[in-house]
């Protein structure tokens, strides 16, 4: 057994997402959304350096001591996955492990409402899930992947950095390749994924113009496309993928956009004060003919309308859904008042001031 795997067990005992560790400091875990240290003495690089390199690939080893940056994951057989990224900084090296349980909960654990789980039986297609670091979009997916893998007879392909959720084959037949792995990127693997019968590809990150490009060929060639982005909202999502690309092509992307986009889901993660634990609110956007011709027309600042009177789809705003969390008790008025996109809506509800300076 690795020394680091007592930092790990210690996550799970404690009900940690993220382990923290940083040369001149304690190592760090993060419960229910914030860091708490850990009763442990402050570490020094060349001892934390040792600690971290008994468990990291060779070829990781050299990629960090080239750039100074490395990801990859780490497994412990019937505790969890981990996601590790390696980082210089001013006092040596610094590292966070963010833990993928082994066991992946499905959208009705989850929560999931029930046209998100409708989204897995989709013959093709783009399916983007957003949301900020942090915010559970990789458990999302991987709840939707698994709807698909149970319903469904047909390759699901995976291509992430580093690999997170291993879903065992059932109804599906399910290949995961890890990028400086299995493959040299995300591009390569996109390109070759095309020649692989693939019926449902998993795109890790979508995190430039070339993947994003090659995950729209796919959509708009009878594959059903799934994605993650760093982005808050549904509208500013489309946005997003739009202005990834240049001014000359953005007119052509639009129209391949409207064309391949089925839905957007993007959340936000709140900690419960009703009970242990996290829970995400929901922003869902079906691509309904309507959607395609704003998206067409360059009018995305028109979205958030038409979820609104799309609510008979399936469709829900953001806001609608942390006022039924904050309605059920589940999350607090102040959680709620700081993550929302229309202040007005949650201003009764606060208890104190919003810590935001700039909200005036």
């Amino acid at each position: 057994m690795a020394q680091i795997d007592a930092f790990f067990k210690l996550m799970s005992e404690q009900g940690a997402s993220d382990l923290h560790l940083a040369s001149g400091s304690q190592p760090i875990l993060r419960i229910r959304g914030e860091l708490e240290r850990v009763k442990y003495k402050v570490m020094h690089d060349d001892e934390l350096k040792k600690l971290l390199y008994e468990i990291t690939p060779e070829e990781k080893i050299k990629v960090f001591e080239e750039t100074g940056d490395v990801d990859f994951a780490y497994e412990i057989p019937g505790l969890a996955r981990y996601r590790a990224n390696f980082f210089n900084q001013k006092w040596g090296i610094g590292a966070v492990f963010r833990e993928i349980p082994s066991e992946i909960l499905t959208a009705d654990q989850l929560g999931l409402p029930m046209i998100v789980k409708r989204l897995a039986l989709l013959p093709k297609g783009l399916i983007l899930v957003t949301g900020p670091t942090g915010s559970g979009k990789s458990t999302t997916l991987a709840a939707i992947v698994d709807e698909s893998n149970k319903q469904r007879k047909d390759h699901i392909l995976t291509i992430e950095d580093p690999l997170e959720f291993v879903h065992k084959s059932q109804g599906c037949l399910v290949n995961h390749r890890e990028v400086g792995t299995h493959t040299k990127s995300f591009l390569a693997a996109l390109r070759g994924a095309l020649r692989e019968d693939p019926d449902i590809i998993l795109v890790g990150e979508m995190r430039d113009l070339e993947t994003i490009s090659l995950a729209l060929e796919a959509a708009n060639t009878g594959h059903l496309v799934m994605g993650t982005l760093h982005t808050t909202s549904a509208s500013k999502t489309v946005d997003r993928v739009i202005e990834v690309f240049p001014a000359n092509q953005q007119a052509q992307i639009r129209s391949s956009l409207a064309d391949g986009l089925r839905a957007v889901v993007a959340q936000t993660l709140f900690k419960r004060i009703d009970k242990k634990g996290r829970v995400a609110a929901l922003e869902i956007l079906l691509a309904t003919p309507a959607v395609r011709n704003l998206i067409r027309e360059s009018k995305t600042f028109q979205i958030p309308s038409v979820i609104q009177t799309g609510k008979k789809f399936g469709m829900q705003s953001l806001d609608d859904a942390i006022m039924e969390h904050l309605m059920a008790g589940r999350v607090d008025p102040d959680d709620a008042y700081n993550k929302c996109i229309d202040k007005g809506k949650f201003k009764q509800f606060r208890t104190k001031p919003s810590d935001d300076i700039t909200d005036v």
